[in-house]
């Protein structure tokens, strides 16, 4: 290094140099201090930093506070950072870390020189792990601590070692207020344990699904540089906020080539017996091979990597019949190329795709005739440049996601859901669930970004300043080709035929096993179908009872169903929807954001203040606009007081707004104007009867919809605790509201009908009904969610012999609603109305109580030990009923008046008023490495579920059952004790 003063102290005023890394958010900072060895600072002193895993390299100069910051630094653990000064002995520090998003506080002390000057290797170096200038609450997922813990092998999983966030077997975890619980089951029927408000970025790569808000690619484990997840406090750069946002970095190449080969396997005589689901068994493997290395020394580096998962089940049902053998085969290629231009340019180029093909469900309630093929996976593309002038940086980026998610049916006959009075007989789950699944679906989902980013870094008599702004152009797009099974392209709903002569009437009212075609929602409809009808005179003929040429809700409610004609199944005919087209259609959205923010830091004190602005626009499948968001601005506002002056603690607040835009989930929704038509129909005599057409005028979107938004407001204290060790509590409030329903207008703009609940037509910028359509979707009038929590974080990082992530998260969590952006039954119905009776209660899917501790020792003969043990206090959850493939809260048997209607609202001790029962599991990692030939060889055993306590994780929330389990009884468990052996070689 240099040691000559070879730059003014004017030049030094500006403490940033060069800055050739990745998006901003996906790197780190270091402030670094030096003084001699009386305490005064050191002006001039050259700083420099480097590491084997990144081609970014800093220099520069300290001001005259003796301060420096080092900005866009990659995430590693491999720094080294290089001192020096005219008359002082020059130092170094080795294995200083890095974190993406961080700043970290680093101090050096000088001393004299003598003639001779001699470079000092300083060991055990501390840096500051809490950073005094920023309020995102998060956690670092780094390499030290996922190779010596026992986790999942993909990114999906380490979200679980992070505070706060709730189990999920689907690998989207909720995180505090986020969203965990969803009306209609997942593809094994869960209604919650995911969720659909979180972020995920590959390398910056936006991999959110546009329809589900889950995750919608992957990539091979071993290319994890280091993974953020961040939780709270977020500044304007970034957006979301309402659930959790994860950040995975992967590694580059180097001036050394490196890589390495692994092999991990698992086979049924590694696993406990399964004491719910005697007979399941399966085995899988994965292996992988990762290379890196320079094509041009300290110009151009490579990294690759290529990953293949190979999975069997057989799968059994609960009474132990084998059901049938599910076979999943995931490939997961990797590519990236790192080119330093000049020394202020660099570009990045970045391929990876996840291609997965299934061929079954591996969930034992899926009967076989029900069963579903898999097809996902997809391309994705990332280019990057970046350019440095002294204190400015530019970032450009292009990316593109590609996912496809398409499902075929096992049996194409046509699919009949059976239902039966409860009251009346105690079908089976092959009972209620007669023919196919009834639908092929082609989908892909894909997503065009386009960014830049501009960076201005400030030192002034008033304070550093850090001053960010972007733009950034999203465009989702959907396209689906949804095909019904069978020969008349229909998929019905009936009645068993032990209850032949039910009534309409008797389908609202009455409990039932099965699913349930329709609401009280419907009679409008069918009453105005059968008016507009050439066969009015046949349906009068049937139900005006008392002639007087009107049909009334009541009168419908005497329709008996009692013909089994044309019914696939010989059952009697209720309703069915029947495609009449199924081309292919595409919706996009297109949205637009900017930001700007400021990191402003004066003595103890730093300032994080910014505004985050949004709009999105939707397009049909004719692509018309159909809508046009409004300009949204999300202010965020984090302050921070060094409380000693020395980056040891701090104390810190945050206000800040996330909005949610809407998916292309709604967007099919009010867009789907071309291709898909479908019609819903009720059996009436001997005829059916097309009440309701989906498709083209099925919705849109009312003038007045608002973007549903989250308000944070949180508070916390974290202090260094020695070397290594740090603390962290922190509490927050949430409100979540303006969130998004379908309406039915003709319901809720007749105060006939909806009392005081009624909404006038200016609520939906409408100054008459006119020709609407079926829905229309629209700000939920009164629905809101309310969060309130505390977390407390112990942080050891590896050093000496063992390192540590300890977290309690209490979560109190309230609402009216579980509405996230989708169509569901509010809306639809008054006594599911946000401000109805017993629909405010404690929120489901939440739990209240989290405790996590994973932490890993070393010893010095190459074995490592691991461990991890979580302990939740149970799953909030409702009592519900099935219809229209949605689990809605129970109702009152006897109705009552509320707002002026005589209904039967939810009954009080319906919503949230269940918990399932509290469980931990202990998992352990095993790990021995040793060198040989110049080679790192690794040994590894995972004991996942070490104490095999198979505990309940999820309870059946329908309170009549579901064929195969009772309410209250345990649906799903805590996987048998298994171990897992792996190796792996590297060079």
């Amino acid at each position: 290094m240099n040691r000559k003063f070879t730059k003014s102290l004017l030049g030094a005023a500006i403490s940033f140099t060069v800055y050739c890394g990745s998006a901003l958010a996906d790197t780190g900072s270091l402030r670094i201090t030096v003084t001699d060895d009386a305490g005064n600072p050191v002006a001039g002193a050259e700083v420099g930093v480097h590491t084997p895993e990144s081609l970014t390299t800093k220099q520069g100069v300290t001001n005259t506070n003796g301060e420096i910051r080092l900005v866009g630094l990659d995430p590693s653990a491999k720094y080294e950072v290089e001192v020096s000064g005219a008359g002082y002995q020059p130092v170094k520090s080795e294995n200083v870390l890095v974190v993406s998003g961080q700043s970290y506080a680093l101090s050096f002390e000088l001393k004299a020189s003598d003639d001779v000057i001699e470079e000092v290797i300083v060991t055990g170096q501390r840096v500051r792990l809490v950073d005094t200038t920023s309020t995102v609450v998060g956690q670092d997922i780094t390499l030290d601590l996922t190779e010596s813990l026992p986790t999942g092998r993909n990114y999906q999983a380490y979200l679980q070692l992070a505070p706060g966030t709730k189990p999920s077997a689907g690998g989207n975890p909720s995180s505090k207020s986020g969203v965990n619980y969803s009306d209609v089951p997942d593809a094994r029927g869960r209604t919650s344990g995911f969720s659909s408000d979180n972020l995920y970025y590959i390398d910056n790569v936006n991999v959110t699904d546009n329809v589900t808000g889950t995750f919608g690619g992957s990539v091979n484990s071993e290319i994890i540089q280091e993974q953020h997840v961040l939780t709270g406090g977020l500044p304007a750069e970034y957006e979301g906020g309402s659930g959790l946002v994860s950040r995975v970095i992967t590694k580059s190449g180097g001036n050394d080539f490196h890589g390495s080969v692994n092999y991990y396997m698992q086979d049924d005589g590694l696993v406990a017996d399964n004491r719910h689901l005697e007979g399941n068994k399966f085995s899988t493997f994965d292996s992988a091979f990762t290379l890196g290395g320079p094509i041009i020394q300290d110009k151009l580096w490579f990294f690759s990597s290529y990953q293949i998962k190979e999975r069997e089940d057989d799968v059994f049902s609960a009474g132990g019949e084998f059901l049938r053998k599910v076979e999943r085969s995931d490939d997961l290629g990797f590519a990236k190329l790192s080119w330093q231009m000049t020394e202020n340019d660099k570009l990045i180029a970045t391929f990876f795709n996840d291609p997965v093909d299934i061929s079954g469900s591996r969930d034992s309630s899926v009967l076989n005739n029900r069963d579903r093929t898999q097809r996902q996976g997809g391309d994705n593309y990332k280019l990057e440049y970046s350019h440095s002038w002294d204190n400015m940086v530019l970032i450009l980026e292009a990316a593109k996601h590609e996912a496809e998610i398409s499902t075929f049916a096992a049996e194409k006959s046509t699919r009949n859901d059976v239902a039966y009075l409860a009251d009346v007989s105690n079908p089976s789950l092959s009972d209620l669930n007669l023919g196919g699944r009834g639908s092929d679906s082609l989908q892909f989902r894909n997503k065009d970004t386009w960014a830049a980013t501009f960076a201005y870094f400030l030192d002034t008599n008033w304070g550093s300043h850090d001053i960010t702004t972007g733009y950034s152009y999203t465009e989702n797009e959907r396209t689906r080709h949804l095909q019904y099974t069978g020969g008349e392209g229909a998929q019905y709903n009936s009645v068993a035929n032990i209850n032949s002569g039910a009534t309409f009437g008797d389908m609202l009212d009455e409990a039932w096993r099965g699913e349930i075609p329709f609401s009280g929602g419907d009679a409008g409809f069918i009453i105005n179908a059968i008016n507009a009808s050439a066969d009015s005179n046949f349906y009068y003929d049937l139900l005006d009872a008392d002639n007087d040429d009107v049909i009334t809700e009541g009168e419908l409610k005497a329709l008996s169903f009692s013909s089994a004609a044309g019914n696939p199944d010989g059952t009697i005919n209720a309703y069915r929807i029947i495609e009449t087209s199924n081309e292919p259609f595409t919706v996009k959205t297109q949205g637009n954001a900017f930001y700007v923010q400021d990191k402003w830091s004066y003595g103890k004190w730093t300032v994080n203040a910014g505004v985050r602005a949004e709009q999105w626009e939707h397009f049909a499948s004719d692509g018309s606009s159909i809508f046009t968001f409004d300009w949204e601005f999300a202010p965020r506002l984090g302050v921070t007081y060094d409380i000693n002056g020395d980056g040891d603690r701090k104390l810190w607040g945050f206000y800040g707004r996330y909005y949610d835009p809407i998916r292309t989930d709604m967007t099919s929704f009010a867009g789907t104007v071309t291709g898909l038509v479908r019609d819903e129909q009720v059996y009436i005599g001997d005829r059916w009867l097309t009440f309701r057409t989906r498709g083209p005028g099925d919705a849109n979107i009312a003038s007045t919809t608002k973007t549903p938004y989250t308000d944070e407001f949180m508070l916390g204290y974290s202090m260094s605790l020695g070397d290594d060790m740090s603390a962290e509590v922190t509490y927050t409030n949430r409100v979540t509201e303006d969130l998004l329903e379908d309406y039915d207008l003709a319901l809720y703009t007749d105060p006939d009908q909806s009392g005081q609940y009624a909404l006038p037509l200016s609520y939906f910028g409408l100054d008459g009904l006119g020709d609407i359509p079926n829905y229309t979707i629209a700000t939920l009038k009164g629905g809101k969610r309310e969060y309130d929590g505390v977390e407390f974080t112990f942080r050891k990082r590896r050093s000496d012999t063992w390192q540590m992530l300890a977290s309690y998260t209490y979560n109190l969590a309230s609402g009216n609603s579980n509405s996230d952006g989708d169509a569901d039954f509010q809306g639809d119905v008054i006594w599911l109305d946000p401000r109805a009776p017993g629909v405010y209660s404690d929120q489901p899917g939440n739990i209240e109580h989290l405790f996590k501790v994973a932490g890993s020792y070393f010893f010095d003969n190459g074995i490592e030990l691991g461990l991890v043990y979580s302990w939740n206090s149970g799953l909030v959850y409702s009592k519900t009923f099935s219809i229209s493939g949605r689990h809605l809260p129970v109702q009152v048997e006897d109705a009552y008046e509320s707002g002026g209607i005589i209904e039967n609202w939810v009954d009080s001790d319906a919503v949230g008023s269940q918990v399932a029962s509290s469980y931990g599991t202990l998992d352990a990692r095993m790990k021995y490495s040793f060198q040989i030939a110049g080679y790192e060889a690794e040994f590894f055993l995972d004991i996942f579920n070490v104490l095999n306590d198979q505990a309940g994780i999820r309870e059946q929330d329908l309170v009549s059952g579901d064929g195969e389990y009772d309410f209250g009884q345990e649906v799903e468990w805590v996987a048998p004790r298994r171990f897992y052996l792996g190796t792996r070689l590297s060079f």
